[in-house]
């Protein structure tokens, strides 16, 4: 046998001789040195550890004064009460998986100006009301975040669910509770698989806005926003360390509403629900300076008494950072029967003629926004975006452009505290009328 350091730690030493005493009939030479071996790299990475330990022990004291002359009891306690308050906020669910709870609470006074339609916030004007205003607090958020174990082939699972109290009329007996978002994804390391309930894959992006929460902000003016139940398969393609390709693709349930233009021996053979394809292809390049590019594209087919009407619209959406307090960001579409997917009453979805044969209305649109974030408490945010339907496709009535604009601050009272302020204006124009509405808002969000 090969000679050896001997083993420094005593009980060690004496629980491997108790051992080998009482197994030395069934155990070979060999045998023996593997555990030998073993046991010297414990001891080895144990001594690491402690040292390691000292280290930081020296650091600590140097770079707090007085914490080396604490008395190890206090230190110990410390830790202790930390330990104790992680158990205590720690929520797991009956399956023994970490929840986190997250959200915010969200209160709101608003003022609108004529033409709002009896709005909180108005995404199109509505001709005829007198101004109104208020406060409320149902554009509060909750949210759970889960974490699951590795699953088939090492990826893991994740989800989360989103919920709001923008349910109801709005009057104060009358706001229910109403799921948002929801998402369950299994993930790898460049790819992933997800279903839930979601904005449409190739429109993700969407302005920054404490005031208008219950709705995504510029609905009807650009943002394509409607939450809609889907399935996604992802993947990502890198190369180096800061580009990369994000393709995106899957199946969608699209939500249509019955057209006003519908006549009424149309009506029974509508449907409401029709499934879709989308597709997100994202290029991105840069760390600081940021840019992130991504055309999209979605098709579908309406059925209206037997008549196909399709939906087939084309996507980009951008982020440019040149400078890291500097983003701008935004969405442009172009297509055909655009309402399934969320124009908050601005169109865009089928014209139906006396009796004849139902037709897509064709639309364009997009927004942008400016964010400029002047200190980690203070930023700033200038957004624009619109609707314009082909006036050939628009009938007496019906909306034919809708321009949104505005600006809004935020200001950090807390890391977790923010106050803005935020001030818009909407104009929509049906057939040769366009009357517009002001609205103005002060909000204080505590996020959790």
């Amino acid at each position: 046998m090969r000679t050896r350091n001997p083993i420094r730690n005593p009980i060690l030493a004496a629980l491997l001789c108790a051992l080998a005493g009482a197994s030395a009939h069934a155990q070979t030479a060999g045998e023996i040195d593997r555990i030998l071996e073993r046991l010297e790299r414990i001891e080895r990475a144990n001594q690491a550890l402690s040292e390691e330990v000292r280290a930081l022990r020296v650091e600590l004291a140097a770079r707090t004064p007085g914490a080396a002359s604490a008395p190890l009891a206090e230190r110990v306690e410390v830790v202790e009460t930390r330990i104790a308050e992680q158990a205590d906020t720690k929520v797991e669910s009956s399956q023994r998986f970490p929840i986190r709870l997250t959200g915010m609470a969200l209160f709101n006074t608003f003022l609108n100006s004529r033409n709002n339609g009896g709005s909180q916030y108005p995404v199109i004007a509505t001709p005829g009301l007198a101004r109104n205003g208020g406060a409320a607090f149902r554009q509060t958020v909750i949210g759970l975040d889960f974490r699951g174990p590795q699953t088939v082939w090492g990826g893991k699972l994740h989800g989360s669910v989103f919920m709001d109290f923008f349910g109801g009329s709005g009057q104060l007996l009358d706001q229910s509770v109403r799921l948002r978002t929801g998402v369950i994804a299994l993930d790898w390391k460049q790819r992933s698989i997800a279903a839930g309930l979601d904005k449409p894959i190739f429109a993700p992006r969407e302005p920054d806005s404490f005031a208008q929460v219950g709705v995504s902000p510029l609905t009807g003016a650009g943002n394509l926003w409607l939450w809609i139940p889907q399935a996604r398969f992802e993947q990502d393609f890198r190369f180096g360390e800061s580009s990369g390709l994000r393709a995106q693709v899957g199946v969608v349930q699209t939500r249509e509403s019955t057209p006003r233009s519908l006549l009424p021996a149309y009506t029974p053979g509508f449907e409401n629900a029709r499934p879709a394809i989308e597709g997100r292809f994202e290029f991105r390049h840069g760390a600081e300076r940021r840019i992130e590019i991504a055309p999209g594209f979605h098709n579908s087919v309406s059925h209206v008494d037997g008549f196909s009407v399709p939906s087939r619209l084309f996507s980009l959406d951008w982020l440019i950072s040149p400078w890291r307090p500097l983003e701008f960001t935004g969405a442009f579409f172009s297509g055909q029967n655009v309402a399934p997917l969320g124009t908050g009453g601005a169109g865009g979805g089928i014209l139906i003629p006396a009796y004849l044969r139902p037709q897509p209305v064709h639309a364009i649109g997009g927004w942008g926004q400016i964010a400029y974030r002047v200190t980690p408490r203070l930023s700033f945010h200038l957004f624009s975006g619109q609707q314009d339907n082909r006036e050939s496709d628009v009938i007496a009535g019906q909306v034919g452009k809708n321009l949104s604009f505005g600006a809004n601050l935020f200001y950090r009272i807390a890391p977790n505290v923010i106050v803005s302020f935020e001030s818009s204006q909407v104009r929509t124009r049906r057939t040769s009328t366009t009357v517009l509405n002001n609205h103005y808002d002060l909000a204080l969000a505590y996020l959790f």
